[in-house]
Parts: structure tokens; sequence; C-alpha cells
């Protein structure tokens, strides 16, 4: 395991461009298994689980070539199915959540797709049962070996149908939607997920020949074609870094500049933050933070009452900022409940904050309150270790504004999800050290 020795309480200046969006490139890059023809994806960002990913795409036969700094060609015309039955396959897909993606394009395309249970956070249940009866409706047939968790969906024809999904989950609408556009007839997915990232998806399909309509509402409407081309796609920037930036900025008090951050894109995400306090200004397609030499004051409800935060499925606050959302107020003037509805083991990392001295009540595996310090007393220097990826960046986010050196272990739950982190906050002036793993 890896480590991070970081010398908190330093201001930090200077511009930070976001990375590609992972959770965009973990669908898209799967879409290329449904076309023969060569896709062209630039921006993808350079992590282990979109590593791997590629690596697995590789495995299955798909052609890769780097073009350049997060571009590649991909080239699916020899897929190699065997792949999916070999124990170098169930070894493989278990250690990365984004490989359940690939089930669907694989059961439009070739009729079948196989998948171990998928690993990837240790942030509570994230139930498969949305993909795999969307892939049921249809026309799969399902089948589940529970001696070594291993997923099957076959089916001779697709055909389209109405479905109301029972959670409007990401990853299971992209999936069935990639299933859905080679299906014979019309499908309707009621119940939708609608992130930038799924329109994004939805957008390039039908650059490659789909008929999906509805794009950026929770009702898509999908006309089958009998087969897709190739395109050339840029995915967005993460906006999960975005707010993390936003938020190391307020922590160390420092004036920071976020580049080409797609404010359309955002939702949210600035609002939210602008109730914390935060001076969050646009400049073109820019995001500019003062130095918040004087802190941030949480602002209450109209009617007095303590702020409440909580994640809910797009245009909802994503579940992914909510860590970084926590960290933030124990900062803050006031007080603020944070409500992780989406996820039950997402807050159990406050234990190693309230070791640094933040103010934190959790009420319950779903909420917390936090009393903000008002910088009157500083975070203190500790050692922890990363449970999860936003958790990871969360206590990265407390180590850079606490007094003193501290020490993060398991610092390859933060490489999941963001590209060269020490390198890029060096350049703004951070003091932080990679120490390898014996």
């Amino acid at each position: 395991m890896g480590t991070f020795k970081i010398e908190g309480g330093h201001q930090l200046k200077g511009s930070i461009k976001p990375q590609g969006a992972k959770n965009e490139a973990l669908q898209i890059l799967c879409a290329v298994l449904l076309t023969p023809e060569t896709v062209t994806i630039n921006n993808i960002p350079d992590i282990i689980d979109v590593n791997k990913l590629i690596a697995l795409l590789g495995k299955l036969g798909v052609k890769i070539k780097k073009l350049g700094q997060g571009s590649y060609s991909f080239k699916a015309d020899e897929v190699n199915l065997q792949y999916l039955e070999s124990a170098e396959f169930k070894e493989d897909g278990k250690g990365l959540r984004g490989s359940i993606m690939i089930v669907g394009p694989l059961l439009g395309r070739f009729g079948k797709g196989y998948i171990p249970k998928p690993g990837g956070d240790k942030i509570g249940r994230r139930r498969l049962d949305t993909h795999f009866e969307g892939f049921i409706n249809l026309g799969a047939k399902f089948r589940y070996n529970r001696e070594d968790y291993f997923y099957g969906v076959e089916a001779e024809e697709l055909k389209g149908t109405y479905m109301l999904l029972d959670e409007a989950s990401v990853t299971g609408t992209a999936n069935i939607v990639m299933a859905a556009v080679l299906a014979k007839g019309q499908t309707t997915i009621y119940n939708a997920a609608c992130e930038p990232y799924l329109q994004q998806l939805c957008k390039m399909l039908n650059r490659m020949g789909a008929k999906i309509s509805g794009i950026g509402s929770n009702m898509l409407i999908i006309d089958g074609v009998e087969s897709l081309g190739g395109t050339e796609h840029k995915m967005l920037p993460d906006m999960i870094e975005i707010g993390s930036w936003i938020g190391l900025a307020a922590m160390t008090k420092s004036e920071l500049t976020i580049e080409d951050v797609s404010w359309d894109d955002l939702g949210q995400i600035p609002t939210v933050f602008r109730k914390l306090g935060i001076t969050v200004e646009q400049q073109g397609d820019d995001i500019h933070i003062p130095a918040h030499k004087d802190g941030y004051q949480i602002q209450n409800f109209i009617d007095g009452s303590i702020l409440t935060i909580a994640d809910a499925p797009w245009p909802g606050f994503t579940p992914d900022l909510l860590s970084i959302v926590l960290v933030i107020a124990t900062q803050a003037r006031g007080e603020v409940l944070i409500h992780q509805k989406m996820f039950e083991s997402r807050l159990f990392f406050v234990d190693k904050l309230i070791d640094m001295g933040a103010k934190i009540i959790l009420c319950d595996p779903h909420r917390a309150t936090v009393i903000g310090h008002d910088f009157k007393s500083q975070l203190k220097a500790t050692t922890m270790t990363s449970p999860d990826i936003r958790a990871g960046i969360s206590l990265l986010i407390a180590a850079l504004s606490a007094k003193g050196t501290s020490t993060i272990h398991n610092i390859e739950q933060i490489d999941r999800g963001y590209e060269d982190i020490d390198e890029r906050l060096r350049a703004i002036g951070a003091k932080i050290e990679r120490v390898p793993g014996n």
C-alpha cells in the first residue's frame, strides 16, 4: 500500500484543470463494444479504474491504440467471447465496479453477456437488480451461479418494451440503453437516470446511428437499429473533481481557478457550495474561488432552521460530493446536517475527522451533524487510512488544512479516481509526498 505524507496549513494558489469524468468514462468505454467500427475517445482520465477497464477490453479482443495523452481509438471487430467464460475473466471482472456495464453492449450485439460480482468501493450495497431486470424485460434469460458469484444473460433476440425502473440507477440505465439500441422495436425507459454523463452516452450512441429521444429527461424512448457505426467523442470534465477543488480552496483559504468546468453540466453543485458560504465565481467557463480570509458562513433555511444537505438522483446533489461537503463544514461558521441517503456506509470515515478535532455527531449510518470551528481551532494532523475514493480525497483535503504532518495509507483508493493528484497539488503549492508501499 502506498502512502501520502502531507504537511498541512499552507495556502495554495494558481490554476488547476479537472480531468475527464471517471463515471462517464466507465460508460463510454463499454459502448465501444457495440460496433465493429473504430471509436475514438478523448479526455480519458489516466486513473486506476479506467485503466483496468481499458485492459479488460483489450483482453476481450478490442484493438486499442493510444493516440496521445487521454486519447485512444478502439476497434471491436474481433471480440473474443470465450474470454467471458474463462477463470481469468472471473478474476479480472471482480476488481472493478464499472465492469458491469460491458454486459448491456455484449448482450445487444452478441446475444450474451457475463460478469462476476463486481468489486469497487466499500460504501454499502449497490444492487444489480435494475440492470438485470431491464435485460429480462428486453427478453433475455438470466442465470446466476451462487458458488462463484457469476451472472449471465442470454437472448436469441432482444425485443423493445416499456419498462419502469425500480430506481433511477445511472449505471443501470446506461446498461439497459446499450442493450436496447440494438433491440428489435421500440423501448421506453421510465424513471431513467438523466445525469450529464448518461446524456453524453446517449448523444454518442445517436452519433453512432442509434435513435434515442428524451435525452436529459427521465423518460428515454429508443427505436432499435440493425447496427451502429464508429464515432469520435470527448468526455466532460469530472464534476466530482471540480467539487473537490472548490472544497480544497475553501478549507485552505486559498485562491484557486478551476479551468474548463463545463458550467452548464454542474447542476446544483455551485448552489450547494454557496449555501455553505463559499464564494463561487463564474469567469467564462472557469470557476474562481477567492481566498476566504474571513472564513465562510453556512446559511440556514429561510425559516431559521438548520441547513440540511442531502444527496438525490440528478438533478439533485450528487452523493459523491457529500464527503467533501462534510469536511468543508468542519471549519465553517454554523451547523449543517449531512444526510447521505443513497449509501449506508459512506459516512463512517468521520471518526478520522473527529480524531483530527472536528465537531461531528454521527447520528446513524446516513446522517451526521457538523458544528463548524470557524477556523478558531485548526484540525490536527494524524495518521489515517483511505476507505474509498471520495472519503480518501476528503481526508486529503482535511490533511492539507490541518496543523502538522498527516499520513494517509491505502492511497490506491484515491488513485482509483484522481489522476496524478500529488503532482497536480504540488503545482499549486501543496506540501505532499508519495511514499511507495512495501
